[in-house]
Formats: C-alpha cells, structure tokens, sequence
C-alpha cells in the first residue's frame, strides 16, 4: 500500500535566508493514509539564539537546545526515515524551504518540491475564504486540541494526520471496510451463514393485532389499503 510521510518542523524564526534555524524535526510514516505507529522525532542545536517571540510559539529556549545534536548530525536519520516518499505538511513550503536551507547548509541532497503534499492547500480548496490554519480545521473536524498548549512538532504532526485523514475523504474511506490484500490494520468482515438455519415464524396474538387494527384505523388513506 501507499506509504507517505506527514512532518512538521520548529525554527528559530521565520526566514532560514536570513540565518533562521530549525530546531525540531518530526514525522509520522503513514501507510494507506494512516499512522502505523513508525515516528521520528529530533531536537536540535541551531548553533544561534531563539528569539523570545519564536519561544512563546514554540516552548524552547536556547537552553533546552545547548548539547542537542547538530542538523548534520541527525540527517541521514531524518533522509533514511523519510526515503523517497511524499511528504505532507500544512504550509509546506515553508517546511520545505528550512529543511532544504538545512541540507544546502550541510551539503547534502535538496528534497524534491515534487513530493511536496501541502494540506494548507487541499483546505483552501475545500473550504475556500475560511480560516484554515492546524487549529481551525481541528475545530472544523471535532478533532481534540486540548494537549496543544504550544507548537510542539510531533503532536502537530498527530493533530494533522487526523485532519489529513478527514481532508482525503474522513474516517471511513468509501463505502466498503474491506482493503487491499495485505491489510494495513483495517478489519475486514466476512459472513458465514450458519448451518441448518431455521425459519422462524412470528405470529401476533389477538391483543397486538387488534392493537394494529386500533393504529392503521387512525392512519388517513393508507396507500396499502387503496
């Protein structure tokens, strides 16, 4: 079955041209569209200060960042977690514009913007003029909010997954619970009529059949009875 990667980052700030880092990264393998349970998750040094303000989004400080491996370092996890699949993140170019500043930083492979799969855009066309930030569709979708206090990458990542799942056709995906040979983690049913069924008959005593005559005399031109 199909598999894809759902991620999302932290950074220092919001423009890695002008020196902003990353100093999270997070991912989720998704198998048919959904969580197989398989996550990445990294904090790391962007070898700079962590403004205030992208504190208070964020929740980290410098301080919980000093002794963090460094981008180089945790790379090759991150490339060899990811593979060659798509990539899904809501805003996803930005995303896609740190991790790619990062790669260029340590010399290593840019991401394709082709396995780019950006759910701020599929929500956009779905519900066009409508708010559609990770928190709004949420709310959209009845999806629970209440662990995120901050951003916190892979809790978003769990938050989106969710939306991405209602986003591509909700919980139940078409009209059948069966799924391709293999599973994927979808029960499907299959009924076995019992041997040596017998037919059984109900037949009403004359207390419910007067009770039904009672019913039907009251019903106005009853289309059985025309």
């Amino acid at each position: 079955m199909k598999r894809t990667i759902l991620f999302d980052t932290e950074t220092t700030g919001l423009d890695p041209l002008k020196g902003d880092r990353v100093i999270e990264i997070a991912a989720l393998e998704l198998i048919g569209d959904l969580p197989t349970g398989r996550s990445f998750r990294v904090l790391i040094d962007p070898e700079r200060d962590v403004p205030e303000e992208a504190s208070r989004v964020h929740g980290f400080t410098r301080a919980d960042l000093e002794g963090k491996p460094k981008f180089a370092e945790v790379a090759p996890e991150f490339l060899e977690f990811i593979g060659k699949d798509p990539l899904i993140a809501h805003n996803a170019r930005f995303d896609f514009g740190f991790l790619n500043a990062e790669l260029a930083r340590a010399r290593l492979p840019e991401l394709d913007m082709g396995r780019m799969v950006d759910t701020l855009d599929m929500a956009r066309e779905r519900f066009p003029g409508m708010p559609n930030s990770l928190d709004a569709l949420c709310r959209r979708f009845s999806i629970d909010l209440s662990e995120r206090t901050t951003h916190n990458a892979l809790l978003d990542c769990r938050l989106l997954a969710a939306v991405y799942l209602e986003l591509t056709g909700g919980r139940q995906r078409g009209l059948s619970l069966s799924v391709d040979e293999g599973g994927g983690g979808i029960a499907t049913y299959t009924y076995v009529r019992p041997t040596g069924h017998v037919c059984v008959r109900v037949r009403p005593d004359t207390a419910e059949l007067e009770a039904h005559q009672a019913f039907v005399s009251r019903l106005s031109e009853p289309l059985w009875l025309g």
